[in-house]
């Protein structure tokens, strides 16, 4: 409202009739048009005969009305000089006062803080100046006299200079100004004038605030606003300036801190945003107090009493902290705050549950503020978490907690009265008041959480991180509509800031979140706090932390009934954990089976991210393998504890027994940690270090102590058979350790582990599956006794031996057991095949190849109803051979590589690889649900895993009679299972796996068959399916138009790669065909084969042969170029199709480019190719220039090959021979249409 805005200074000054008559003569020459009445009325108050019972509401409507009259005239005519008070001097006087500038007071108005404080000191510094020449004055009367300011009021401001008592005046009103920053300003003003100028007394500031800043009920809302606001400010000023407490010093039974804290009482009494304001002018106040000034002043200031006993009632947080504030200072007992504070007051009776419960109210009402937290929580936060609290116990917690709890531990007595104290305050504040009530309350409580954060111990976090807290988060976090969502994420983002690099406190936390949401936190909320959290343990201490706490959890099963359930997340709340019924169903687990379900799964997940020494690293997984051991695989018959004296430790069960459930997935995780251990110890030789540092080694001794407990026993009872495979696996295990130890570091070191940690998955896999692996186990021993006939080795009577005539190779049976065992194995399992698999890669026999690759050609032949978008694309009536079924074809069965060397070349590369790059990523986002596992039975299954195997045929040189590997056996059994899936459920997969192989290990090697041993006809016959594979169109069925998008494109991403893999393929197969510089009679066929291409390319829609794929060949194979250049130029004349034919013009171009190299030789064999080709090459231009294309891009094309040729020509000195051949009309066309080059050519001398 600009009405109620402060005028300039020129306007105040006229308001207070502090100048000149004269001063308000331009005012009738206003520009709206006042008429002199009007300036006359509006200039009486400053006439020293007004008179002094007018009503304040007419004042300060004339006032008003004055202001508006100036600022219109302000606007109008600035003044070029700053307004300045002049007081005259008598006659008398020794001499004059000092100017004083009210144009100060403009800029004390200012947004600007700098600018504000400024103008306070440059006032407070003018009139001190002249207050002290006014002092200096001998007669004072004579200068009061002539500018007499309201003397008919009593304003206690006698001996004060004129321009001091209009400052004084001014500033009190200016504080109720709402312009811009007028109250800090004129209040920062006022402040610096009190405590710098001794000659303003306090008691006149108090009457004037009265008098100047009255509130009557006719005021309206704005009006009675400022008027309450500018006293507020004002009292601040007086307070902030000092000079209470030095009347105190002075007279220490002084009225006026009594005077000056009751009206503030009783001005926070009528606003309920004047409250705090209030509050902290007081504790300003205290503050600059002394302790007794409080006791006999402030708190005997009337109307406090009052306030403080009506405080809980009507809920005063504001009371409450100047309690505690008066308090802090004065430390007495007194009843004088009401039931406020305890009396005697201690730290353990305020925060006891009854005080706190009769405070909730004046704390829940402490939202009024929000966003800011109100200042009574830091100081309750400070009583309740001092600086000294528990920073002992955080030093050493850490070693406590990875020993066991011991009994009774000593405590000193204050560390657990600030625990009992910090529980109390949270289950009765925060828990019981703040989170049960309104949003705004439930944002205050994590607000408060977040005070608290910084002196937090970490063994509080289990206090401060309760089920009700964690259960709020969920649910706030469930919905991202919610509105104190990103409250909540605020207050998880300073949770994990807070937590750093403190693995106490980080363990504290991750066990808090998911003890109260039943392992379920990041799933639940959507986030990945916990996750986060997880991935940044960092040392081996706080990995044994989390891991003993883990263990803890899991034997702890108090929460889960001490706690309400997770309705959402319990099938029947009744249910028995440890009931035969619960053993066997993962999904009728309760609460504790879910927290213990995320137990079990995190721990091998710790050495995700972990980087740590060697030994550090195995002491870790030895604790996370001893806790997946004894409760995965062990049950104790006598009690839930067993100490093993061997081991020196003590083991121990949950009370109730563990499901069946949870030890299957105890086990599966061990079979992990196994998995990832052999894979962190890489490639290369085995140190020997099996007893120190070899996790399976230290598992099979632990095995056996723990068996050898009477009272420990199997999770479930094993029969006689399995009981003996198992100690056979033992011992055959020992064996190997003992033999491996005594090979050092060789190849058969690596055998050795790799054969052992094998053993060790099938023996899990046992207790797993019961059954099903004794075969494959019996075989598997038979196959290490013959891989390593020592002493050691068991010699069991009875199994099979494979040293009888005719008996299998021993490769070939550990290649049979190995297939047997993939339909089955888990992702571990597998595993540890793959490491045997590349130990003994090297003595692969053909037949072992074979049964590989009879794996991947089983069941090739699509079904007879299958999706439409699967194999749309093969369908081709005119086709009907299987293609690529060159496996039978004897040339290949019987090829071996022969001579293989280093490519004399960079390994090929082109846009098809890159298209089908993003063709293989687009197959698998359009599938994520593939995995790895499938359970479409042994084919599919053991097919998912050739790719390794086949791989590492690749890498082993050595490992066939010829000595090189069968490649092109292998790559027609690849090719074939590519583009022919033995179903559709597997075909994404499987393409993705061979797609692999076949361009790192085939297509991009440097090696490739060189030797005389690869007949030609196989090579022609590959290339002729390539090339027609390449060129085939997608084949689109009736029934396409119905398909959903996502299977469309998921077709033709999948027709992209097999057309890639045509192309790739191509290049391979020509790469081949050089190396072995066959003579150019020999390759006619492969000639015609290309001819035959061309052909259907420019005579048929149908070919879908790329222009890009026929130019890369040409650019690789400069060869196959130079000898279809005359069939090609021939093609483009005659061609029907404008676009095939500028389409070959750029062939064309790029079998001249591969002939025009800057040596001689090769500018000698461009000249005799393009003589010899002169006449096709004008009846060429001739059909380019007569059959002109509607388009104009294939105009230019068309153009520019013809400037080209024409250019070529005359660089080649053919001009003549050239003019020769070329006919009247497609003389006269060049003439007309491309004539600058034409014309160029024909001034050139000719040869």
């Amino acid at each position: 409202m600009g009405s109620k805005k402060r005028s300039s200074t020129s306007m105040e000054a006229a308001a207070d009739a502090v100048a000149d008559d004269g001063g308000f003569s331009n005012l009738k020459k206003s520009k709206k048009g006042k008429t002199k009445q009007e300036t006359t009325e509006a200039s009486a108050p400053s006439s020293s005969t007004a008179p002094t019972a007018v009503k304040p509401m007419e004042r300060q409507k004339k006032r008003k009305a004055l202001d508006k009259v100036r600022r219109l005239h302000t606007e109008e005519t600035k003044p070029k000089e700053p307004k300045t008070m002049e007081v005259p001097a008598s006659s008398s006087t020794s001499g004059v006062l000092p100017e004083f500038h009210v144009g100060v007071f403009k800029d004390l108005s200012s947004a600007d803080g700098s600018v504000r404080e400024a103008a306070a000191e440059a006032l407070a510094m003018e009139l001190v100046a002249v207050q002290r020449a006014y002092d200096g004055l001998e007669n004072k009367e004579l200068v009061e006299g002539g500018v007499k300011l309201d003397a008919e009021k009593d304003d206690g401001l006698n001996d004060c200079a004129p321009s001091l008592r209009y400052a004084v005046r001014r500033l009190i009103r200016g504080v109720s100004s709402s312009r811009e920053c007028a109250r800090q300003g004129f209040a920062l003003g006022l402040s610096i004038l009190v405590s710098t100028i001794p000659s303003i007394k306090v008691n006149s500031l108090l009457k004037l605030i009265v008098d100047f800043l009255e509130v009557s009920s006719s005021m309206k809302g704005q009006e009675q606003r400022d008027h309450l606001l500018g006293r507020l400010f004002a009292y601040g000023a007086i307070a902030r300036s000092g000079r209470l407490a030095e009347e105190w010093v002075s007279d220490r039974n002084t009225p006026l801190i009594k005077e000056f804290t009751s009206p503030l009482i009783a001005l926070a009494s009528k606003k309920r945003y004047l409250q705090e304001p209030v509050v902290s002018v007081i504790v300003d106040l205290i503050e600059k107090l002394h302790s007794e000034a409080l006791l006999n002043h402030i708190l005997e200031a009337p109307g406090l009493n009052e306030w403080f006993e009506g405080a809980i009632q009507i809920g005063n947080p504001d009371a409450l902290l100047l309690a505690l504030k008066i308090r802090e200072k004065t430390l007495i007992e007194s009843s004088s705050f009401g039931n406020l504070l305890p009396v005697p007051f201690s730290p353990d009776k305020l925060f006891s549950a009854d005080h706190l419960s009769s405070l909730a109210n004046c704390l829940k009402e402490s939202t009024f503020c929000q966003p800011r937290v109100h200042n009574v929580w830091p100081v309750l936060v400070n009583m309740l978490l001092p600086d000294r609290v528990l920073q002992a116990e955080d030093a050493i917690s850490v070693s406590n907690s990875l020993k066991r709890p011991k009994k009774n531990r000593k405590s000193s007595s204050s560390d657990e009265e600030i625990a009992k104290n910090f529980q109390c305050f949270c289950e009765v504040i925060i828990e019981g008041s703040l989170l049960t009530s309104s949003h705004d309350r439930k944002h205050l409580a994590f607000d408060v959480l977040l005070l608290l954060l910084p002196k937090l111990p970490a063994s509080f976090i289990s206090i401060t991180l309760s089920y009700k807290i964690v259960q709020c988060m969920i649910d706030i976090l469930s919905t991202k509509d919610s509105w104190l969502y990103k409250v909540v994420q605020h207050f998880l983002k300073t949770l994990t800031v807070w937590v750093g690099d403190d693995d106490v406190r980080r363990v504290s936390v991750i066990v808090a979140l998911q003890k109260h949401s039943n392992g379920k936190f990041d799933g639940i909320t959507r986030t990945k706090t916990v996750k986060d959290l997880m991935s940044d343990f960092r040392t081996e201490s706080g990995c044994m932390l989390f891991i003993q706490n883990l263990l803890n959890m899991f034997l702890d099963e108090k929460h889960t009934t001490e706690e309400p359930s997770d309705q959402s997340q319990t099938t029947d709340d009744n249910s028995d954990i440890g009931s035969v019924e619960d053993k066997d169903s993962v999904g009728t687990m309760g609460n504790s089976d879910f927290l213990k379900t995320w137990i079990v799964e995190s721990l091998p997940s710790i050495l995700k991210n972990l980087k740590l020494d060697p030994e550090a690293k195995f002491r870790v997984q030895k604790g996370i393998l001893k806790f997946l051991a004894v409760q995965g695989l062990f049950t104790a018959s006598l009690g839930s504890e067993v100490t093993s004296l061997e081991l020196q430790e003590t083991f121990r069960w949950p009370k109730t027994a563990v499901s069946s459930a949870l030890c299957r997935m105890c086990i599966e995780q061990l079979q992990l940690l196994f998995a990832n251990s052999q894979k962190g110890e890489g490639s290369g030789p085995l140190l020997n270090c099996v007893e120190q540092s070899d996790l399976g080694s230290y598992f099979m001794r632990f095995l056996s102590t723990l068996c050898s407990i009477p009272s420990v026993s199997y999770f479930r009872p094993l029969e006689t058979e399995e009981e003996n495979t198992l100690k056979k696996l033992q011992a055959m295990e020992t064996s190997l350790s003992k033999e491996e130890r005594n090979c050092q570091l060789t190849s058969d070191a690596n055998r050795l582990h790799a054969l052992r940690y094998l053993l060790i998955q099938l023996l899990l896999q046992m207790l797993l599956r019961p059954k099903e692996y004794l075969e494959a186990v019996s075989e598997l021993m038979i196959c290490c006794k013959k891989a390593f006939p020592v002493a050691d080795l068991l010699d069991s009577p009875g199994e099979d031996d494979l040293d009888y005539e005719g008996a299998p190779a021993m490769m070939d049976v550990l290649v049979d057991t190995l297939l047997s065992l993939l339909p089955q194995s888990s992702a571990p399992m597998r595993t540890a095949i793959e490491q045997v698999f590349k130990c003994f890669c090297d003595d692969i026999t053909d037949d072992g190849l074979l049964r590989m690759l009879r794996v991947i050609r089983k069941n090739l032949k699509p079904a007879r109803h299958q999706d439409a978008d699967s194999d749309d694309i093969f369908d081709d009536e005119e086709d009907d051979e299987d293609f690529l079924n060159i496996e039978e074809d004897e040339g290949i069965d019987k090829a071996e590589t022969g001579e293989t060397g280093d490519s004399d070349e960079q390994p090929d590369d082109s846009e098809a690889d890159s298209e089908a790059a993003d063709a293989v990523e687009a197959v698998g986002k359009e599938n994520p649900e593939a995995s790895d596992d499938s359970d479409g039975g042994m084919d599919d299954d053991a097919m998912f895993r050739m790719d390794t195997y086949l791989t590492q045929i690749f890498k082993e040189r050595k490992n066939l009679a010829g000595g090189k590997p069968q490649v092109l056996l292998v790559y027609s059994n690849l090719a074939r299972a590519f583009i022919e899936p033995p179903s559709a459920e597997s075909s994404e997969q499987l393409g993705q796996r061979v797609w692999g192989i076949m361009q790192k290990k085939i297509f991009k090697a440097k090696d490739y068959p060189k030797g005389e041993d690869v007949q030609l006809s196989t090579l022609e016959s590959l290339l002729q399916k390539n090339l027609k594979l390449a060129s085939k169109p997608i084949k689109r069925k009736k029934s396409a138009t119905n398909l959903s998008k996502k299977k469309q494109s998921a077709s033709w991403n999948r027709h992209k790669m097999i057309t890639s893999l045509a192309q790739s393929s191509t290049f391979w197969i020509l790469k081949i065909v050089e190396a072995r510089n066959f003579p150019e009679s020999e390759l006619q066929r492969i000639f015609d084969i290309f001819q035959g291409v061309l052909v259907e390319y420019f005579n048929s829609k149908k070919s879908q042969i790329k222009s890009g794929f026929l130019k890369e060949i040409f650019r690789r194979r400069p060869w196959v170029g130079h000898h279809l250049f005359g069939f090609l130029l021939e093609k483009c004349g005659t061609s029907k199709s404008d676009f095939r034919r500028v389409e070959a013009l750029d062939l064309v171009s790029e079998i001249l480019k591969s002939l025009g190299s800057t040596d001689g030789s090769s500018q000698e064999a461009l000249k005799n190719i393009m003589k010899s080709h002169l006449p096709k090459l004008c009846r060429l231009i001739e059909q380019l220039l007569t059959n002109i294309s509607e388009k104009q891009s294939r105009q230019a094309e068309a153009r520019k090959f013809c400037s080209r040729i024409l250019q070529m020509i005359t660089t080649l000195k053919l001009t003549k021979s050239f003019l020769k051949k070329l006919s009247p009309d497609a003389h006269a066309k060049c003439e007309s249409q491309p004539s600058a080059q034409f014309i160029k050519m024909k001034t050139v001398p000719h040869e």
